[in-house]
């Protein structure tokens, strides 16, 4: 069987994020715009891979004041840096559905190797007739790699914002129409 493409169906998808705030809580966020497609290999997963086009300035943490922080140039610097993208190297078989999918994050124009654990959900048709496919994903990055380092440091120790970032990743994807029909 040959590769099919799979487009990133937004409306049924999202890309999240938490990061530690004053050391003691989390805050917790999200993409809204994004686009992207996975070509599947289903005979041999390994020869899949995945390519995404996040808007920086579609993040979302429910707090208008810090997004807008988070898209100036102490942050995601949206003007400058429109877009973070995501384009698989390898994708290895784990145990059961999982998957290491390996590939370059690039955040600011600064570009790192990261790897995503992904469990491939499963398949199926929807009512009116699309293919669908579901996988999840996760990998934390340390935003300092990317040039990501503002920070305030606190009265009692410890700073404002957290360098871990949890990222987490639910992808809803449909087989392109044109593969379908073949």
């Amino acid at each position: 069987m040959a590769t099919t493409t799979w487009n990133i169906d937004t409306t049924h998808s999202g890309i999240h994020f938490s990061v530690r705030h004053m050391v003691i809580a989390k805050v917790r966020g999200s993409f809204r715009k994004y686009s992207g497609a996975i070509s599947l290999d289903e005979q041999d997963i390994t020869k899949s891979s995945v390519a995404v086009t996040i808007e920086t300035a579609s993040i979302d943490s429910g707090v208008e004041q810090r997004d807008n922080h988070l898209r100036s140039p102490d942050f995601f610097d949206v003007e400058k840096f429109p877009s973070i993208t995501f384009k698989s190297t390898k994708v290895e078989k784990a145990s059961g559905n999982g998957l290491k999918v390996t590939g370059n994050l690039t955040i600011r124009d600064i570009t790192r190797e990261v790897v995503l654990d992904a469990e491939q959900l499963g398949a199926g048709k929807d009512p009116w007739g699309n293919v669908k496919a579901a996988f999840e994903a996760k990998t934390s990055v340390d935003r300092r790699d990317f040039g990501l380092t503002w920070n305030q440091a606190l009265e009692a120790g410890g700073v404002l914002v957290g360098e871990k970032i949890e990222i987490a990743i639910e992808v809803q994807a449909v087989k392109a129409q044109a593969e379908q029909a073949a």
